[in-house]
């Protein structure tokens, strides 16, 4: 069982940036392909950015040039810089992490078979 504990939400002025991380403990996580989905009040759960385990990364256009994912097997911790922030950014950011072969198209929310409880990211304008 693999256990996901994001940090490094808060509220930001639009044009700011934040880093969220998310630390994985309990699995071996080079294994698994690993994500960041936010989910905005009265919205669907979106696909924001993943990460294979070779480094490989996949956006959502509207995060592209403005987002970036890495990780630290090291550290079994990846984070998503997050910058030029848009009030349409706010949401709850949740990690996720499915194992690499199963996880099919990166957006798929299905695939993943972890995830975190979610930080709170505001942007106010």
């Amino acid at each position: 069982q693999v256990q996901l504990v994001e940090s490094g939400g808060g509220l930001v002025q639009a044009g700011g940036s934040l880093r969220l991380s998310c630390a994985a403990s309990g699995g071996t996580f080079s294994r698994y392909v690993m994500a960041w989905f936010r989910q905005a009040p009265g919205k669907e759960r979106e696909f924001v950015t993943a990460i294979t385990n070779s480094g490989s990364t996949n956006y959502a256009d509207s995060v592209k040039g403005r987002f970036t994912i890495s990780r630290d097997n090291a550290k079994n911790t990846i984070y998503l810089q997050m910058n030029s922030l848009k009030p349409e950014d706010t949401a709850v950011y949740h990690c996720a992490a499915g194992v690499d072969y199963r996880v099919g198209p990166y957006p798929n929310a299905g695939g993943y078979d972890y995830w975190g409880q979610g930080t709170q990211v505001t942007v106010s304008s």
